[in-house]
């Protein structure tokens, strides 16, 4: 009597969110090895941002063109539930200085020139870039080909501002102000829901005076385990999530998530390689960004933690069945990909940060620039709104639409 084995089975594939995950849990091992293991956990806390940004489709730049061009405000109200939520974890921690024994600061800013003038241009380039910093990661993870335009140019656009930040920062400015010192943890606290509740309930009448009623949620065809794996998220799953993963990035971290920064030391070091003395330039002599500037990349948390974004996502639009990637860009698309990019790094680096590190966490840190950051961007997404058809001619314009 023998045995065979059919020749028929065949070894399943290789699929994309196995080698993506594959490279996530290396690149940890790694970076406990070479750096330590609170970097290593950065690292798997940016893959589940990536995962989560991806699969709850939370982008702002979205959120904030549907509110402004259409008044559906669903995007706008997750935010205001997300900032909820992590002003009511952030506040006791930055109040009492520390967690979990470990010192915690927040990111608080300057509220002048530079933030407002350059969130606003910030927000312009969110809207022809099509994506904000998070935006950005999570579509290139989910293999959006123009998306990479947009990052390599937000590069760009990042290391040009450091040229000049100088003669921005000396412009008239407020000194930094926080909600939690000023005003203490508790009334900081209320003053900082009212005013995410205000926010809210504006969307809330402008949307019901338009429509009549509020935009019901679209079904999912997965439900359970299916749905967390595979997705779509519901946008409320997200707002938990970021708060929450943003939480463990100041336990890990001592301060709260941020993306840009490390785009800046990402184009100062490309720029090195080109024989641009970037090390003389004054915000590269700083001893935090000359440190950042002269150390590998791994050892930077915002560079470690973008990576893991990237992966994360990777692994969502894997198990979603997504990845895609496609060359095919219009030329109209690929100009609006190129200016937005710039808008975006030169905007957010004037600005102390972007829509994660001056608007989300600059207002779960109390920080008074990231109100200020807030108001200047959404009117630069207003005037990127109306720009758009230019570069994208299928769009509507602004200006065709009825009611209020």
């Amino acid at each position: 009597m023998s045995l065979t084995l059919s020749s028929s089975v065949a070894p399943r594939p290789v699929t994309t969110p196995t080698v993506a995950l594959g490279l996530l849990v290396l690149g940890a091992i790694l970076l406990d090895m070479a750096v330590s293991g609170r970097q290593a956990l950065l690292f798997l806390v940016g893959g589940a941002l990536g995962l989560t940004l991806y699969h709850a489709a939370f982008g702002f730049t979205s959120a904030w063109r549907v509110f402004i061009r259409d008044r559906r405000g669903a995007g706008l109200r997750a935010q205001m539930l997300m900032l909820a939520i992590a002003v009511l974890l952030f506040f006791p921690a930055l109040g009492a200085g520390t967690l979990f024994g470990q010192p915690v600061t927040g990111l608080v800013s300057p509220a002048g020139t530079s933030v407002v003038i350059g969130a606003f241009l910030f927000g312009i380039g969110m809207q022809l870039g099509g994506g904000c910093a998070s935006g950005t990661l999570f579509t290139v993870g989910g293999g959006n080909a123009r998306m990479l335009v947009t990052l390599l140019f937000f590069v760009v656009g990042s290391v040009i501002a450091t040229h000049h930040l100088g003669w921005w920062f000396a412009l008239p400015s407020l000194p930094k102000i926080s909600l939690v010192s000023s005003l203490g943890v508790v009334p900081g606290i209320v003053v900082s829901l009212a005013l995410f509740a205000t926010i809210a309930a504006v969307t809330v009448k402008l949307e019901r005076r338009r429509y009549g009623s509020l935009e019901a949620t679209a079904p999912s065809e997965h439900q359970g385990v299916a749905r967390f794996l595979r997705g779509p998220w519901p946008l409320v799953w997200g707002a938990i999530a970021l708060a929450i993963l943003n939480f463990c990035t100041l336990a890990l971290a001592g301060r709260p998530w941020g993306i840009t920064s490390a785009f800046a030391v990402w184009g100062a070091k490309g720029a090195q390689l080109l024989g641009v003395d970037v090390a003389s330039w004054d915000f590269w002599q700083l001893p935090a960004n000359a440190k950042a500037l002269s150390q590998p990349v791994w050892f930077d948390i915002t560079s470690v933690m973008n990576i893991g974004i990237i992966l994360g996502a990777l692994i969502a639009a894997g198990l979603a069945g997504r990845f895609a990637p496609s060359l095919k860009i219009p030329a109209r698309s690929l100009m609006a990909a190129v200016i937005g990019g710039l808008l975006l790094g030169y905007g957010a680096r004037l600005a102390y940060g972007c829509n994660i590190g001056a608007y989300f966490s600059g207002i779960a840190s109390g920080s008074l620039h990231g109100w200020v950051w807030l108001v200047a961007a959404f009117i630069g997404n207003s005037v990127g709104v109306r720009l758009r058809p230019v570069f994208f001619p299928g769009e509507r314009p602004v200006n065709q639409l009825t009611g209020c």
